[in-house]
């Protein structure tokens, strides 16, 4: 007997899953290691982009920042209910929006593991234009982003198609 979901498919989509989870790491050692062998949180500055060190303890681009670890363990409790449903999402779903959750689950795993080892998650890219800089997020962040944007897209397009039929 065979699984259903155990397919080629699965395979291609566990791929990228992992592709996503392994860059985001990657990423997150190098911005590190530079780091410690720096002594200094900042890695890069230029005009509109600086790669800086900080972590981050609370939700998306440091959001719900707290230092009570009452709250930080419940919000990573929350955190892996939403991984398991988006996985759930993701065996449920076809096409397009099955690769944007897929996007979301490879970042979101990204920075769940962060939480789980460190205690928070490692942000290091910081856009800026003069004194006006955006929060400061690292490439899970923008894969979890993009997965979103995705998805609001194609629903929109859904809702068009559907409001002409």
């Amino acid at each position: 007997m065979s699984i259903k979901f155990l397919n080629k498919h699965f395979y291609i989509n566990l791929s990228l899953v992992f592709f996503i989870f392994i860059s985001d790491r990657l990423s997150k050692i190098y911005v590190i290691n530079e780091s410690t062998k720096n002594s200094n949180d900042y890695i890069l500055e230029s005009n509109y982009l600086n790669i800086r060190l900080i972590w981050n303890e609370g939700v998306a681009f440091g959001l719900f920042s707290f230092d009570d670890k009452v709250l930080y363990h419940s919000l990573t409790l929350l955190i892996s209910i939403i991984i398991l449903v988006i996985f759930y999402m993701i065996i449920t779903n076809s096409g397009l929006k099955k690769y944007s959750l897929i996007l979301v689950i490879g970042g979101a795993l990204g920075n769940f593991y962060d939480r789980i080892f460190f205690g928070a998650v490692p942000d290091f890219i910081d856009f800026h234009i003069n004194n006006f800089h955006w929060f400061i997020f690292n490439l899970a962040d923008i894969f979890i982003t993009l997965g979103i944007l995705f998805m609001i897209v194609l629903e929109i397009f859904d809702k068009n198609n559907n409001e002409k039929n």
